[in-house]
């Protein structure tokens, strides 16, 4: 017996005219085991290139944050400071009117009593010209 041609039945025959319309399909052929292993050691390396990329951005992008997170706070210990001194100084400044109080007192009731005074000046003015107006009147008769 003949052993039978493997494969479709008119595969070793060439086909007639073709159509121009008309697309063949060609068998999918698999590259020879060399390229697979190389094709893939090429897509592991350019992954680990990727990946450490990603990693070191990330790496960096933590360290970004550490150095913002000292300097804020610095920024809040320098702000501390700021607001215990401003603190301090109102406190002086609250003791020191404390202690002029009593003067400024002093000086309200100064000042209360020049006005008196100067009132009664006004009308001991008024007075005496009423007076010498009176006076000048008796002169005359």
């Amino acid at each position: 017996m003949a052993a039978a041609p493997e494969g479709p039945p008119d595969a070793g025959a060439q086909p007639a005219k073709q159509d121009p319309a008309i697309e063949t399909a060609e068998e999918a052929k698999e590259p020879p085991e060399a390229d697979i292993n190389e094709l893939c050691k090429d897509m592991f390396s350019k992954m680990a290139t990727y990946l450490t990329g990603e990693l070191t951005a990330t790496s960096e992008d933590y360290k970004l944050l550490e150095n913002m997170n000292k300097l804020t706070s610095l920024k809040y210990l320098e702000m501390k400071d700021i607001a215990i001194n401003i603190s301090r100084n109102l406190k002086d400044l609250n003791q020191k009117y404390a202690d002029l109080q009593p003067y400024l007192e002093q000086i309200n009731l100064i000042e209360e009593q020049v006005a008196a005074l100067e009132q009664a000046a006004y009308k001991l003015d008024a007075y005496s010209k009423k007076l010498e107006a009176k006076y000048k009147k008796l002169e005359k008769r």
